[in-house]
């Protein structure tokens, strides 16, 4: 399946299949795929199938759309082309392996060599025209017996492999594999059986027939043949079932009427999975028909055997898949729980610390105990209430409740409600707004909860400066987007650190931060269309911004008119 994957901006890692004719970009939700990438337009590009592949048509983007760095318009796909749109790269699969360049061994092992004395003409026995191979596959009624059945086999085996390699249910694989099948082999019945890991149990997971008609009977096999193709480990061709002494004991052989029976064992790296097991049936009159005829023959059961191996790999190469799917959620599973144990160890700790204080209060009747207790109680209450909203804000897809909003509003909230501790901590805390600023469509209260994640880390990122400082300001940005700047004079962030520093659970703060404060307010700017960008200089500081869009793609109509606000001039950095 032809796909497209993220390999740089704000989706990295992510792959979206090319399954529809027409396949959109851009940074709205109503995209097929939606880029959460600033620089992206609502809509900014399309990729359409073509016989001949896809091709990318560029919407009038404001940034344009560049296929291996060139500004294109329009322009036919080749695998591993670099589609470029804002600041992501996506790159184009085709879903065949693209070849690769000879290694320089082979390419000293094989070279050309030509020599004037070499009679060529005495040599040749037989020529024939470079247009006679299409001959060959256009006209297959004037072929040699040999050479149609050699290019039947071909290509059933050509589009058995192209079927492993696209399909990826394995219950639509196995049936499109028997349609395959009998379309080279005249079988009247066909099934395939896998054998259940739990039980050993061999369970029917495809069915076909040969007449459309049949496909309500009930199929019942020979379980003598089953047994001893899997016993054996050797695939089989049964030309008279009935008649052959290894399975005169297979009542069912006779009273079904099998005459012919192909049955082979789906091998796959290591053990047989299955089998797949093929039969003709004829009534009790053919069957003592001496001019009957078979159809089944040695080419037919090396065809099964062949289709069937490759149908082998293909499950076992699903089961481990999911296997190492299964495996990476459970560690994923297992790091998350060790991250938020010890979180919620040392949050119980704090409230068990609390309780004591408390229990001494009452004890000795006295008051300032019972409210220092209280405090500790309620600080490490307010920690594990935060931290299960980071989990939920974090873990849950959701559209955010826009509202009306004014950031300088949300600026203020957050300036007032840090600035006691701040002050505790001898910070210089400046508040810088601009006027005017936009009313913006977003969700109040997890701006804030952003926000607020941001300002509260600088707070613990300068606690050890001499001189420390924060500042939060409002401005109006480019490309009609609203920012809250968090600058701080802390120690700032290593270079080598800050890809990692919106990663979950990566904290720079040890005991005292969950590491989701910085991924959970990224998301929720994500959420709007926005994002949160980051610089630091050692030993200088870090400076957060916060961008919001302020035509959100979240309402179709924002009441408010932004166009004088646009054209104001952004303020310098």
């Amino acid at each position: 399946m032809p796909r497209l994957l993220v390999i740089k901006g704000a989706d990295e890692g992510k792959q979206y299949d090319l399954a529809e004719t027409v396949v959109s970009l851009g940074r709205d939700a109503g995209n097929t795929i939606r880029l959460h990438d600033t620089e992206v337009s609502r809509r900014h590009a399309e990729v359409r199938r073509i016989p001949a592949g896809h091709e990318i048509l560029d919407l009038s983007s404001a940034n344009g759309t560049f296929v291996n760095d060139h500004r294109v318009n329009r322009s036919t796909l080749n695998a591993g082309d670099h589609i470029i749109i804002g600041q992501s790269v996506l790159l184009y699969r085709t879903g065949r392996d693209e070849a690769a360049p000879p290694s320089p061994e082979l390419v000293q092992q094989v070279s050309l060599i030509s020599r004037t004395d070499l009679e060529l003409s005495s040599a040749i026995i037989k020529t024939i025209g470079e247009g006679e191979g299409s001959r060959i596959l256009l006209q297959p009624e004037k072929n040699s017996p040999w050479l149609r059945g050699a290019l039947a086999n071909l290509t059933i085996m050509y589009e058995a492999s192209q079927a492993i390699s696209h399909i990826l249910d394995i219950d639509q694989l196995l049936n499109r594999i028997l349609e395959l099948i009998f379309r080279s082999i005249s079988a009247d019945r066909g099934c395939i059986l896998l054998r259940n890991h739990e039980t050993g149990a061999l369970e029917p997971k495809a069915l076909h027939w040969r007449r459309p008609e049949d496909r309500r009977e009930k199929i019942s096999l020979s379980r003598t043949i089953v047994d001893h193709v899997l016993n054996e480990r050797i695939g089989v061709l049964v030309s008279d079932a009935a008649s052959d002494e290894r399975f005169r004991s297979g009542q069912s052989i006779i009273k079904l009427g099998i005459r012919e029976v192909i049955c082979v064992p789906m091998k796959g790296r290591h053990e047989s999975i299955g089998v797949l097991y093929l039969d003709t049936q004829v009534s009790q009159r053919e069957s003592t028909n001496p001019t009957f005829t078979t159809k089944f023959t040695e080419d037919h059961l090396a065809l099964a055997i062949a289709i069937a191996h490759q149908a082998a790999l293909a499950v076992e190469e699903t089961h481990y898949h999911h296997a190492m799917l299964q495996a990476e959620r459970l560690a994923a599973i297992g790091q998350t729980i060790a991250a938020l144990s010890h979180h919620i160890k040392n949050i119980l700790q704090g409230l068990r610390s609390g309780s004591d204080i408390i229990k001494m209060g009452l004890r000795d009747k006295n008051d300032g105990l019972i409210q220092q207790g209280w405090k500790v109680a309620e600080k490490n209450q307010a920690k594990i209430y935060d931290l299960v909203m980071d989990m939920l804000s974090y873990s849950k897809e959701r559209i955010p409740a826009v509202e009306r909003t004014d950031l300088n509003e949300v600026a203020k909230d957050v300036h007032e409600l840090v600035a006691q501790r701040a002050k505790e901590r001898n910070i210089q805390f400046d508040l810088v707004l601009a006027e005017p600023m936009p009313i913006v469509q977003a969700d109040t209260e997890g701006i804030h909860r952003a926000l607020l994640n941001i300002v509260s880390n600088a707070i613990d990122a300068v606690e050890d400066r001499e001189a420390p400082e924060i500042t939060i300001s409002t401005r109006l940005g480019e490309d009609g987007m609203a920012l809250i700047v968090v600058r701080d004079n802390g120690p700032g962030i290593p270079p080598a650190k800050l890809n990692d520093i919106f990663k979950p659970f990566v904290s720079s703060k040890g005991s005292r931060g969950t590491g989701l404060g910085l991924p959970v307010s990224r998301k929720i700017l994500r959420e709007h269309g926005g994002d949160i960008t980051v610089q630091s200089q050692i030993d200088v500081g870090s400076t957060f911004t916060l961008k919001l869009p302020i035509k959100s793609e979240l309402i179709a109509d924002p009441n408010e008119t932004i166009t004088d606000l646009l054209a104001m001039p952004p303020e310098p950095d």
